[in-house]
């Protein structure tokens, strides 16, 4: 595929992404960010099957796409570990605090 055509429809995809998250009220954002947060990991299981498949292939795929392909997959589960963390965080937050019995 051209090179030109997918940087363009990254263009446009992230424009349009940030349309629609902009008008998103601050109400529904946890709901929005615990199911990115699945999707990612869903993300992270499709990069680490991608790269373990390159890797039992004899490595008949470059070299520069196995390294890509790691840093991927430790940035990805960066980012579902934090994500969840942030996510519970916030569940917290609404949480009645327990009071202690005495």
């Amino acid at each position: 595929m051209n090179p030109i055509f997918l940087i363009i429809i990254f263009g446009i995809t992230s424009i349009v992404g940030y349309l629609i998250i902009k008008n998103v009220p601050s109400l529904l954002h946890t709901p929005l960010m615990t199911g990115m947060n699945a999707l990612a990991g869903i993300c992270l299981l499709g990069t680490i099957v991608t790269v373990g498949y390159s890797y039992q292939n004899g490595g008949t795929g470059l070299v520069i796409g196995q390294i890509f392909g790691g840093i991927g997959v430790i940035l990805a589960t960066v980012n579902v570990v934090a994500g969840f963390g942030v996510t519970h965080r916030m569940l917290q937050m609404f949480n009645p605090k327990k009071k202690d019995k005495e």
